[in-house]
């Protein structure tokens, strides 16, 4: 029995195996466009893809961005700045990248750019905070995204959407929790729908990770919170409660891996692989520790976390 099963088991990795090393033909003739380019995963992605030959389109918030990455590319790549808050910002993009893609269609785009801060229990903050978190991370994913899929819907491409370990648990107040729950409810609906063109839907879900996403003056931004809430809302938390949650939060930014490729790998993967995967969790922090949680009773899930802090 136990043979038969292990049989079984190395049929399945060899298929899974054979089946992810499939890449799709003519990459050279792809156009794929990436938003967050400045830095990060989606300044590292736009040279890779560039340097496997396929045409990359890359969005950058700053003209230092975009010049950076076009003085380490070859000439196939091309920039256009982006402010993905901005609804016309979005709108001059989407006509730059018909105008380059023509009848070709866009064949993958990457939903890269994001934020974190600010963060901080949800009592510290206010609207505008939840709201700047939310437009950058999910209603501009969702903005970009619309405005691109007719393209896409042309050459039956890729949508590539970045979510987080947070996207599952709740790890720290404010919008960036709740921004990644919205991208993985975005990505499952958008994945259903379209399935009936061809188009792959996926979701990247990295570890933690050094990019600018997570500042290197935690401690300041966490302070200029704290200085501003009302008095009554600091003698109900008390100092002990921000000094044990800077330490908490800190703890959950600091030392992230400095080598984004593994990251990179699994986006190209999902771009170039004939038989991408649904969902790219990458590390095990983001594998374990967060799946994990998410599968423990609430109150359980609630008592380890309640203790980190």
């Amino acid at each position: 029995m136990w043979l038969h099963l292990a049989v079984l088991v190395g049929l399945f990795c060899l298929l899974r195996w054979y089946r992810e090393r499939q890449v799709v033909s003519h990459l050279r003739d792809k156009f794929v466009f990436i938003t967050g380019c400045d830095s990060g995963f989606g300044n590292l992605l736009a040279r890779q893809l560039d340097l496997r030959g396929l045409r990359v389109l890359a969005g950058c918030l700053t003209e230092q961005g975009a010049e950076q990455l076009r003085s380490q590319t070859s000439g196939r790549l091309q920039t256009v700045i982006l402010d993905v808050t901005k609804p016309e910002s979005v709108a001059a993009a989407a006509e730059w990248v018909k105008e380059r893609v023509g009848d070709r269609g866009l064949w993958g785009l990457v939903t890269n750019a994001g934020i974190l801060p600010p963060a901080a229990p949800n009592e510290w903050l206010t609207k505008d905070d939840f709201s700047k978190i939310l437009n950058v991370n999910l209603i501009s994913l969702i903005e970009v995204t619309l405005s691109l899929l007719p393209l896409i819907r042309r050459t039956r491409g890729r949508v590539v959407n970045v979510s987080s370990p947070a996207g599952r648990v709740s790890l720290f107040g404010g919008g960036y929790c709740i921004s990644k729950y919205g991208v993985e409810a975005f990505s499952d609906s958008l994945r259903r729908e379209l399935s009936h063109f061809g188009i792959r839907a996926v979701l990247i879900v990295p570890g933690k990770y050094k990019t600018s996403i997570f500042p290197d003056n935690t401690q300041d931004v966490l302070e200029g919170i704290w200085r501003r809430v009302s008095a009554g809302v600091k003698e109900s938390y008390g100092q002990k409660y921000f000094e044990d949650y800077c330490q908490y939060f800190h703890g959950l930014t600091a030392k992230g891996k400095e080598n984004l490729s593994p990251v990179t790998n699994c986006m190209e993967h999902a771009l170039t692989a004939v038989y991408p995967r649904i969902r790219y969790s990458i590390d095990w922090d983001s594998k374990c520790f967060s799946f994990a949680l998410s599968y423990l009773p609430t109150s359980e899930a609630d008592f380890i976390l309640c203790h980190m802090l």
